[in-house]
């Protein structure tokens, strides 16, 4: 809630909960969606900006690194979630679902967590006006104010610090991947030669796979016609 108090014509800055949303590995066809919300004090917003917040595709991997434990010691809280290949399949495949309401609902579960007054979205749909409606139909407390909005990573200190923390989060998952596995599929996008190569090879022997991705769904069509074809 917002409190504004007046003291000899100054004016003591409201206590307004802000939180930033964003995602990390939309597009990959391996390993995690990740979802990441930060709560802080909306005064202190520019603090974010100060340490080195911004957009985390426009920072190194050392860089996003060393800002990750520095965002969760500024921030007032924060919420991650990780979601595994398994339910991005299960949604894109769902006649109910898609890509979008699957992130909708993970940024709900944050906001629930985090109960800000305001929430500033990165928004992946293209109708942001449906996609904000949609996440405000879902929350348990409606007086929150939701903002959804394109390159939000990049305009807004919150948001920058969400993406950092998605970023090194999923970052850490897919090297745990490679760690476990002992093996190298690269950064798991399907224009990566090497994912695309591992994913060539390997498409029938590991569950980190997103069925549902057109370039997994091409190679499985590939080897169905081979092995038809061997009849």
């Amino acid at each position: 809630m917002s409190i504004g108090i007046y003291s000899n014509s100054f004016i003591i800055l409201s206590m307004t909960l802000l939180c930033g949303i964003d995602e990390a590995g939309r597009g990959p066809v391996i390993g995690p969606l990740v979802v990441a919300g930060v709560l802080i004090e909306e005064r202190f917003n520019h603090k974010l900006r100060l340490i080195g917040a911004r957009d985390s595709k426009t920072l190194s991997p050392s860089k996003r690194e060393s800002l990750f434990e520095e965002i969760k010691k500024a921030v007032k809280a924060y919420e991650i979630i990780i979601i595994a290949p398994q339910d991005v399949d299960r949604a894109v495949q769902s006649d109910t679902m898609n890509l979008n309401w699957l992130e909708a609902l993970n940024m709900v579960t944050i906001i629930n967590k985090l109960k800000p007054d305001k929430a500033i979205l990165d928004c992946p749909s293209n109708n942001q006006k449906a996609f904000t409606e949609y996440v405000q139909k879902n929350l348990k407390h409606k007086n929150v104010e939701i903002f959804s909005e394109h390159k939000a990573d990049a305009n807004h200190p919150t948001v920058s610090a969400a993406s950092i923390l998605a970023k090194v989060t999923r970052d850490r998952e897919i090297q745990k991947l490679k760690d476990y596995y002992k093996v190298d599929f690269g950064t798991g996008y399907p224009s990566d030669p090497m994912t695309k190569q591992f994913l060539e090879r390997n498409w029938d022997k590991y569950n980190f796979f997103r069925k549902s991705w057109q370039s997994y769904q091409d190679v499985l069509l590939k080897k169905q016609q081979r092995r038809i074809g061997e009849f």
